[in-house]
């Protein structure tokens, strides 16, 4: 997929190069900067989805010393405009490392029990997060989903895959690529804390949101999933 895109847009450049011996200068000049445009999508388009739709000229990459201060300034949008969320603790934003961000949602705050449709009340929170992340657009978003471990263990694994589903669909509903956007249950396998207390098997249940930041040279890593 990504040789036949390449060799498509070479195949414009080509085209594009032959207008330029006419005589006409206006004529070349505008030949060289479709040329110019091509060769930057030809360069830029590094990274592809599993549907192999391309999206490293869609949403750009930083340079090495600019993620520490895209992902501050990203994390401070976040907290200004989930403010009554993190009060709420419906949120929690983190930092994970200098090119990651975390956040943690509520079970409680975005789905009943034993469902997968985002609460109409958390909607709104949703839309707010979306704006972030819109705007911030050099960051792979990735949604993982888990469970307790009441019920089966195939039952569970099936939910946390649904609702990793539905907040990445409400994300991309309120603007958020899709191309971003990635998604992996885990069921009832990864849990924060015992399952044999009620607090427990809440905190267990829970979509967590990493925000990886695209870097130049490197690109494909902001789409691995987070360990």
């Amino acid at each position: 997929m990504k040789l036949r895109h390449t060799a498509t847009l070479l195949s414009v450049v080509a085209v594009l190069t032959s207008a330029c011996v006419t005589d006409d200068p206006n004529q070349r000049a505008k030949a060289g900067a479709a040329i110019g445009a091509v060769a930057g999508a030809v360069v830029g388009h590094q990274v592809h989805d599993e549907n192999g739709r391309f999206v490293g000229a869609a949403v750009g990459a930083l340079t090495g010393a600019a993620v520490g201060n895209y992902m501050d300034k990203q994390q401070r949008a976040l907290e200004n405009a989930l403010a009554r969320e993190l009060g709420a603790n419906a949120i929690k934003v983190s930092r994970i490392d200098k090119e990651t961000l975390k956040l943690d949602l509520s079970s409680e705050a975005t789905f009943d029990i034993n469902s997968a449709a985002v609460k109409s009340t958390f909607r709104a929170s949703l839309n707010k997060l979306a704006a972030v992340v819109e705007q911030y657009d050099k960051t792979a978003v990735h949604l993982l989903g888990h469970t307790d471990s009441t019920g089966t263990e195939s039952y569970n694994q099936k939910l946390s895959e649904e609702r990793a589903v539905a907040v990445s669909r409400a994300l991309a509903v309120s603007g958020v690529g899709n191309s971003r956007l990635r998604t992996v249950g885990y069921g009832e396998a990864r849990p924060l804390a015992s399952n044999a207390s009620k607090a427990g098997r809440t905190q267990n249940r829970r979509v967590e949101v990493y925000l990886r930041s695209i870097v130049e040279g490197r690109e494909s890593d902001a789409f691995r999933t987070p360990s």
